[in-house]
């Protein structure tokens, strides 16, 4: 009789999985009942309406400690709530289902306070014949967007179809308020957003929030020089497959606007590209209209360290902008499938970005 009582909720579970799966409407709302333990007669659980509905049956001791639970799932083109485990979930929330969170690691919002997050960083290479990277994107990040986080992922497809190196962690590493940028919010903001992004979206990335608390804007060679101190010189490397211990490579992940911003004068110091590019190297996302290879043909320092950049190529353009999402924001637009939805619930929550920068230099910019 169990089996036959699984089978049936087997066959229910199966019309609901076809219904999200093709976007069929049934005729009826469904009721599923979820075996725990518990004192119920199983034989004495399911009733069956000739609307297709299944009703719970009244709880009846029995010897095999197994209770049925309903839970109620109803059709959300046709009511404004769905009841999950009795409690209600409101109709705009049901996105947030589909975001598996990981626990959420929290930065510390003072100096004082800061650890270097390492719950993702891993502990020991998974091939013998590889070198291991640490790959670290610095930038404003208000807001974080899914071009932030699909750069991590063409690097990595790039990373492992190109080179000899291993991915062992990925970090975002937001500027501090002293950045002084038009449009941009609180340090304490952007560092929470990204960490919103990371744990719901990605079982790899993660967020640093030295840069983001240092008193004074940080040179990007200067975290690329904590990221080294952190993982190479505090923690010395990461173990091999026999047990030694080697160095890890920090590799700077960038867009093509920024490395184009290189050749403009007085806005990188000529020894700190040296530093970052001979002594870390640069993973360049090539973004719409940025001609990367010839950029880096004409320029002499970038050209001098070549070997140590990889042109990473968009093969889906994608050219979403922060500076683009401020705007819909301010205009009252939609920027759903553009951010990540906890980001998104986020924004509204504190009410970012509703009176940013002039609409003048949000269309001129590219971020």
């Amino acid at each position: 009789m169990l089996s036959l009582i699984r089978d049936k909720i087997d066959f229910y579970i199966n019309i609901l999985s076809l219904k999200v799966v093709l976007g069929l409407r049934l005729p009826y709302k469904t009721t599923i009942l979820n075996i725990s333990k518990g004192n119920m007669d199983p034989s004495k659980a399911l009733k069956y309406s000739l609307d297709g509905t299944l009703s719970p049956a009244e709880k009846i001791p029995q010897s095999n400690n197994v209770i049925l639970e309903r839970i109620v799932i109803q059709d959300i083109n046709d009511e404004n709530d769905v009841i999950v485990n009795s409690s209600y979930i409101k109709k705009e929330q049901i996105a947030d289902l589909e975001e598996v969170p990981h626990g959420i690691i929290r930065q510390a919002k003072d100096k004082k306070d800061y650890a270097f997050p390492t719950h993702r960083l891993k502990k020991k290479l998974e091939s013998s014949n590889k070198i291991p990277l640490v790959i670290v994107a610095c930038g404003s990040f208000s807001p974080i967007t899914y071009l932030h986080l699909r750069m991590f992922e063409m690097a990595m497809d790039s990373i492992n179809e190109q080179t000899r190196y291993e991915v062992v962690g990925g970090y975002f590493s937001p500027v501090s308020d002293y950045y002084k940028k038009n449009g941009l919010a609180k340090s304490t903001h952007r560092v929470r957003m990204c960490e919103l992004a990371c744990e719901r979206t990605s079982n790899w990335l993660m967020v640093d929030a030295w840069e983001s608390l240092q008193s004074e804007y940080t040179r990007t060679s200067k975290v690329l020089d904590h990221f080294n101190d952190e993982v190479n010189v505090k923690r010395g490397g990461i173990q091999t497959v026999t047990g030694e211990k080697v160095g890890v490579k920090i590799m700077l992940l960038a867009g093509g606007d920024l490395i184009e911003s290189m050749g403009e004068p007085n806005v990188w110091q000529d020894e700190d590209l040296h530093h970052i590019l001979g002594n870390y190297g640069c993973l360049i996302v090539e973004r719409t209209g940025s001609d990367v290879r010839s950029f880096l043909l004409s320029h002499d320092i970038m050209y001098e360290h070549r070997k140590n950049i990889l042109v990473i190529k968009q093969l889906i353009y994608n050219d979403i902008s922060s500076t683009k999402i401020r705007l819909f924001i301010r205009r009252g637009m939609s920027v759903q499938y553009l951010l990540p939805n906890s980001v998104i619930r986020y924004i509204q929550e504190h009410g970012l970005y509703r009176d940013s920068e002039p609409v003048k230099q949000v269309m001129d910019n590219r971020e």
